[in-house]
């Protein structure tokens, strides 16, 4: 593997921790969000990674046969968890049994989530402008 194939392995992994930093905020800010039935309610959305294989016959680190070139989303998934059920007969939103209906997002996981998306963003960066850092000395040796 080549310096300038870091570019895209970490460029990869900046792309999908974005989608997951903007997952998180769509269910943050949807949390508390009211709903009169169960399927109008917001459910908390979570995207699905997947590795990009490196080709055959590039580098053998392990044997599968070769590293990751990268990430990728497949997909965003909706949580199967249950929603939260109140009963709230004063509410606007109520049904005809006085139940509303608020969406599976539990803020503390989001939050954490977010924590974890931040500092794997963060990361990327990092490698990329260490790479950066040695394609720099590399033309430096010249000299």
């Amino acid at each position: 593997m080549s310096l300038s194939h870091i570019f895209d392995v970490a460029g990869s992994g900046m792309a999908a921790q974005t989608i997951r930093l903007n997952t998180v905020s769509s269910n943050i800010a949807n949390a508390e969000s009211v709903s009169s039935s169960i399927g109008e309610t917001y459910r908390a959305r979570h995207p699905v990674f997947s590795v990009i294989k490196a080709q055959f016959d590039e580098f053998d680190f392990s044997e599968n046969r070769g590293a990751g070139r990268g990430v990728q989303v497949e997909g965003i998934v909706e949580s199967q968890a249950p929603l939260r059920r109140q009963y709230q007969p004063d509410h606007p939103m109520a049904d005809q049994e006085g139940f509303v209906f608020y969406p599976n997002v539990n803020v503390v996981e989001e939050m954490a989530d977010m924590i974890s998306a931040s500092r794997s963003f963060e990361t990327n960066v990092e490698m990329m402008n260490t790479a950066k850092q040695l394609m720099q000395r590399i033309l430096t040796l010249g000299q």
